[in-house]
């Protein structure tokens, strides 16, 4: 009669329990959580007038001393700057979204269809309900170097960028089971969000407290689609395969 040596508590015995369903969502839940409050603490001391100082002295050192007209850098940042802002753009934006949505309807995924289209459009609605809301002008110190209407606070390009590219980026990645291509794909998602963020405040159409709002609630309202749509669809396996 052989006798079991093993422990009853080890730490490669513990260490498989990380991968339990129930871990991921309570780590997104408690992030969404945290971003959120991020956004709130950033709104309040917006609306206190605590961040005026901070925003400014950002908008200034991105300009040149001697003419406030031109920004910092070669005259080709100043294009690209330009060209790349429109990566947060409300037509591009659009245009992925509708081919994105078109595409899971062709392929008869009807359900990750809705949620996305839901979750951008209500992503969106959100964003123009908190510009109403809080009623900020655009940035006076410096000229805009590009047309805008809307009011500032929060980013849309911020804010819209984080909801659409992380959203599809962790839709994207629930078909990968390799770390290193998940990695990828939300390493891009996230680049392009933060990418898109910086070209507002150095065009100075942005305060970088818009921004930052704008990327905290954004990456707040993704986590919070990528938990509801694990909720209704959770993946059959949810272990992971070796890369």
């Amino acid at each position: 009669m052989s006798v079991d040596h093993k422990p009853l508590f080890s730490i490669l015995r513990w260490t498989p329990s990380w991968r339990l369903p129930e871990f991921a969502p309570l780590v997104g839940f408690m992030s969404c959580a945290a971003l959120a409050f991020c956004f709130v603490r950033i709104a309040d001391e917006m609306v206190e007038g605590e961040t005026r100082a901070f925003d400014e002295r950002i908008l200034l050192a991105l300009r040149d001393p001697a003419d406030l007209k031109r920004p910092i850098g070669p005259a080709w940042l100043e294009t690209a700057m330009v060209d790349l802002t429109g990566l947060g753009g409300v037509p591009t934006l659009t245009l992925i979204t509708a081919l994105v949505v078109i595409y899971l309807l062709v392929a008869r995924r009807f359900g990750n269809a809705a949620l996305v289209a839901l979750s951008i459009s209500g992503g969106a609605i959100l964003t123009s309900v908190l510009k109403i809301g809080f009623a900020r002008p655009r940035p006076e110190v410096v000229d805009h170097l590009v047309a805008v209407q809307s009011l500032s606070f929060p980013s849309g390009h911020a804010m819209a960028s984080a909801v659409v590219y992380l959203t599809l980026g962790a839709l994207l990645a629930r078909t990968e089971r390799r770390r290193a291509v998940r990695g990828y794909i939300f390493a891009v998602a996230g680049f392009l969000t933060l990418l898109i963020g910086v070209t507002r405040v150095f065009l100075g159409v942005h305060y970088p407290t818009d921004v930052l709002a704008g990327w905290t609630l954004g990456a707040a309202w993704a986590l919070l689609c990528w938990l509801v749509a694990r909720w209704l669809r959770p993946r059959d396996n949810e272990t992971e395969q070796p890369a």
